[in-house]
């Protein structure tokens, strides 16, 4: 039952824009912290997005080392409701203090279902941003992940299991670095990763050929450089994220 609400809600949308054969638009929100901001992931989500059916459009409410507390009770000036009930969205993204899911997870678990809630009175549904152990302690992968998987199943949300990505691309290539120098972080690797499957699971597919190279204009126009890869490295990300979302039903 965990995927029913989301498997609906886009199973309509999707089919549609299949139909038509026209892209659409998915208005999708990244709450979090600096696991969501870093290397600008909603921009890269954006990006490959523009390659597929479904164009996702993405904003973000984001501080360093929030919690998901924290966004709820609009501590540190996060005004995360209010953007929320104002912004239109279809997908909320949730995402926790990375140790939460260890540390308090019976509070990371009260927060998701309030949101959960709250974001389905606002007319969109809730998808959970599964993290990935730091690397230093990989056994937590599996703690992280029964945290979230319970989560998923006690709001019937969609749940995207970046860490399953992280763990397999680390086993299938054990030299690949993933982290920024602190072992916390993601890198522009990381990132690219992570947005593949994230891309894969709410548009329900995957460019041919991942971008290697990722920039926007800024107001002034001028250009700004989020990322470049080789496009190996592309692939890798993008075999990765097929192949997990492929097992999880998508």
């Amino acid at each position: 039952m965990k995927k029913i609400a989301l498997f609906i809600f886009f199973g309509t949308f999707l089919t549609t824009a299949w139909i038509n054969g026209q892209s659409r638009e998915l208005k999708v929100l990244f709450v979090g912290n600096s696991y969501t901001y870093g290397y600008n992931l909603p921009h890269i989500v954006s990006i490959i997005s523009e390659e597929t059916s479904v164009q996702l459009i993405t904003r973000k409410s984001v501080m360093g080392g929030a919690t998901l507390k924290q966004h709820w009770k609009g501590q540190r000036n996060l005004e995360t409701r209010k953007i929320i009930a104002a912004g239109d969205f279809d997908v909320v993204v949730l995402q926790d203090f990375s140790m939460s899911a260890m540390t308090t997870p019976d509070t990371t678990l009260r927060y998701i279902r309030l949101f959960s809630e709250y974001i389905r009175l606002q007319g969109a549904e809730p998808c959970l941003f599964n993290t990935w152990a730091r690397e230093k302690v990989p056994q937590f992968q599996t703690e992280i992940d029964a945290m979230y998987e319970q989560a998923s199943l006690e709001n019937s949300a969609v749940n995207v299991p970046v860490g399953k990505a992280w763990e397999l691309a680390m086993d299938l290539r054990p030299t690949v670095d993933l982290f920024t120098s602190d072992g916390s972080h993601p890198n522009e690797l990381g990132t690219m990763l992570t947005a593949s499957l994230f891309v894969k699971m709410l548009s329900g597919e995957l460019p041919e050929v991942l971008p290697s190279l990722y920039r926007i204009d800024d107001a002034h126009g001028e250009t700004v450089r989020l990322m470049n890869h080789n496009p190996e490295e592309a692939e890798f990300c993008r075999r990765i994220a097929n192949q997990i979302a492929e097992q999880h039903g998508f």
